[in-house]
C-alpha cells in the first residue's frame, strides 16, 4: 500500500513540461500530510494535525490557528471594604443653668459727699465708679457729665460716663414714667442684675420719700443717689446718698424708689 501511494504521489509530482519548485516550508508540509495519510490508511491511531509553522502553511488563506485558551485559577476579586458605620456623635450637654442671684448683697465702695450743692450727679457717679476701682475727682466727673450750676441733665449722661470710664457697655438707661408696679419689677430685676455683677446703679429722683427707719428725704429740684445693695431678693434697696454725710445710708422699698424716680430714670 505504501508503494502504491508513493508511486501515485510521484506521478502527480512528475513534471509535465513545467518546472515545479517546492519551497522548504512546502516540502515539510507535504511530507507531513503524506505521512498522516499513510498512517490513516494503515488503520493506525489518528495523528494530531500539524501545528506551528506547518499548520500555518497548511491553513487556508485568511485563516490562522486560534490561540489555545489559557486556563488557570481565576484571580481573586479583591473584597470591597464594607463602609464602616460612622461613630454617632453624642449631642452636646445642655448648658448649665445660671446660678440664682443671692437673696441679698451689698457692694464695697468709697463714699464721698458732694462738694457743692449741684454736684450730686458727679458725686453719685463717682461712688458707682469706686465699686469698679475707679476714683476720679468730682470735678473730673462733672466735666465729663457736663454738669453746671443747674445740675446734671439726665440719666443718659450718667450712663454714658459710667460706661466710658469703666470701659464697658454694661450700663443702660431706664426711663421711669409713673412708677407703676411693672416699672418697680423692672427696677428690681435691673438692680439685682447689676449688683450681682458688681455694678452700682445710679438713680435720678425728685420729690419726697420716707425710708424704712422713718427718715425723711426731700429733693424737689431733683437729685442723684446710688443703690449699693439689696435684700429680700431685691424688694428692698440700700441707698448711698451723697447729699448728707450724716445720713449717707438708708433702706427703702423698691416700689418707693421707683416712684421717687418717676419722670426721670436710672443707670443700671
Amino acid at each position: 500500500m505504501e508503494d502504491y501511494v508513493t508511486q501515485r504521489t510521484r506521478r502527480r509530482l512528475r513534471p509535465s513540461g513545467r518546472t515545479v519548485r517546492l519551497t522548504a516550508g512546502s516540502g515539510v508540509a507535504l511530507v507531513a500530510a503524506l505521512t498522516a495519510g499513510i498512517l490513516a490508511v494503515q488503520g493506525l491511531a489518528t495523528v494530531p494535525g500539524p501545528s506551528g509553522p506547518v499548520a500555518a502553511e497548511l491553513a487556508p488563506a485568511g485563516q490562522t490557528e486560534p490561540a489555545p485558551a489559557t486556563t488557570g485559577p481565576a484571580s481573586p476579586t479583591p473584597a470591597q471594604p464594607s463602609a464602616a458605620a460612622s461613630p454617632t456623635t453624642p449631642p452636646p450637654p445642655p448648658p448649665a443653668p445660671k446660678p440664682k442671684p443671692p437673696a441679698s448683697k451689698t457692694l464695697a465702695y468709697e463714699y464721698q459727699a458732694q462738694i457743692n450743692y449741684y454736684y450730686c450727679g458727679p458725686a453719685a457717679t463717682r461712688i458707682a465708679l469706686t465699686a469698679k476701682g475707679k476714683s476720679p475727682s468730682q470735678d473730673a466727673v462733672a466735666s465729663r457729665l457736663g454738669t453746671t450750676e443747674r445740675g446734671t441733665d439726665s440719666a443718659e449722661d450718667t450712663t454714658r460716663v459710667l460706661n466710658a470710664v469703666i470701659g464697658t457697655d454694661f450700663y443702660r438707661t431706664r426711663t421711669v414714667k409713673g412708677g407703676s408696679a411693672a416699672e418697680a419689677d423692672r427696677m428690681r430685676a435691673d438692680v439685682v442684675r447689676a449688683i450681682t455683677q458688681g455694678y452700682v446703679p445710679v438713680v435720678n429722683v425728685a420729690g419726697t420719700r420716707t425710708d424704712l427707719d422713718g427718715g425723711w428725704h426731700s429733693y424737689d429740684g431733683g437729685h442723684y443717689l446710688t443703690v449699693v445693695g439689696y435684700r429680700d431678693n431685691g424688694r428692698t434697696l440700700k441707698l448711698a446718698d451723697p447729699a448728707n454725710p450724716d445720713v449717707s445710708l438708708y433702706w427703702m422699698t423698691t416700689a418707693d424708689v421707683t416712684g421717687w424716680a418717676a419722670g426721670h430714670g436710672y443707670s443700671a
